[in-house]
């Protein structure tokens, strides 16, 4: 059979997949060089340079960690309790709040452009890798071109990798420099490759959006996300409440919302005993750590974290140190 190709590039692909194909339909997974073969090639196909796939493909393996991660994550459940005191310590309260004095300045030029509160890009920071202290030593091309090739969850790992790949191809980053946790998460922001392409932002305009090292661009890159899911600086997350005894558990959860106004008649007071506030934000009723845990009225900049990090611990954490670091 005669076949046409609009392209080398296309050509290399077709060919990868049909060694693939053969090698799974024999039982068979292909090796990781015929794997990276038809990487190279896709990313070829996407308008990836030859300088770039060079620099970040050559030579690189599997790394048998990044799969020991993967395989054997922590199965340790801690309570709600547990996580907020192990997380949120007195020493990260007292580094945040250094941080942010240290950078007040940036911070609030940040927060006035973005609309987001300085304490909430401080906590996310302090949340994420100690205020920059802890990001990752892994490269993240290296973590990511293992993970895909490993299938667990290769489909979503490949994109972030030719992600990774566009973003050293735009002179971001060198690749050697790319470095981040075992699943890809990278710099001060802990961004995947693919939220690094939605929401950094280059703030010093020196042409590279720079999550490792660039202080304005860390904190731009952080606001811009929580603004553009939908963050209101007029208002906080949320707050811890007292229920009433008669409480009706059906009214719990994120999808239940009701005005400020309306909890107050069932109701829910804030933890001290005293009224809620009076301005009727739409609001929730969540127990993040269950019967036992403490229960909290949250808003929409609550949501907005959520869509950060789809944990209940992480959200409240991040209030919690932002009012922390505030003062509360």
């Amino acid at each position: 059979m005669r076949m046409q190709f609009t392209s080398w590039a296309t050509a290399l692909v077709i060919v990868a997949t049909m060694a693939s194909s053969v090698a799974a339909s024999a039982g068979e997974t292909p090796s990781f060089a015929v794997w990276l073969d038809g990487l190279r090639a896709e990313a070829r196909e996407r308008g990836i340079g030859e300088a770039t796939l060079a620099a970040a493909l050559d030579g690189i393996e599997p790394l048998s960690r990044v799969i020991e991660l993967d395989r054997h994550q922590p199965e340790v459940a801690l309570t709600f309790r547990q996580y907020m005191k192990k997380r949120i310590t007195p020493a990260l309260v007292a580094e945040g709040r250094k941080a942010l004095a240290a950078n007040r300045a940036l911070l609030e030029a940040v927060g006035e452009r973005f609309g987001v509160q300085p304490r909430f890009i401080v906590s996310l920071w302090g949340v994420e890798t100690r205020y920059g202290r802890y990001t990752g030593g892994f490269s993240v091309v290296q973590a990511l071109a293992t993970l895909a090739y490993d299938g667990r969850r290769g489909a979503y790992f490949r994109r972030e990798l030719l992600d990774a790949l566009r973003i050293i191809d735009a002179g971001h980053i060198a690749a050697k420099a790319m470095t981040g946790s075992w699943a890809g998460a990278m710099g001060q922001s802990q961004f995947m490759p693919s939220s690094f392409l939605r929401f950094a932002v280059d703030y010093d305009g020196d042409g590279r959006r720079d999550i490792w090292t660039t202080p304005g661009d860390v904190f731009a890159s952080a606001a811009n996300y929580l603004a553009r899911v939908g963050w209101r600086d007029d208002q906080t997350w949320g707050r811890e409440v007292r229920l009433p005894a008669d409480f009706d558990p059906a009214l719990l959860g994120i999808a239940v919302v009701k005005g400020l106004r309306d909890w107050q008649r069932l109701g829910v007071r804030r933890a001290d005993g005293s009224d809620l506030p009076t301005r009727n934000l739409k609001a929730s009723i969540i127990l993040p750590g269950g019967t036992e845990g403490p229960a909290f009225v949250v808003y929409d900049n609550y949501r907005a974290i959520l869509k950060w990090n789809r944990s209940d611990y992480f959200a409240v954490s991040v209030g919690r140190l932002a009012d922390l670091i505030a003062g509360g």
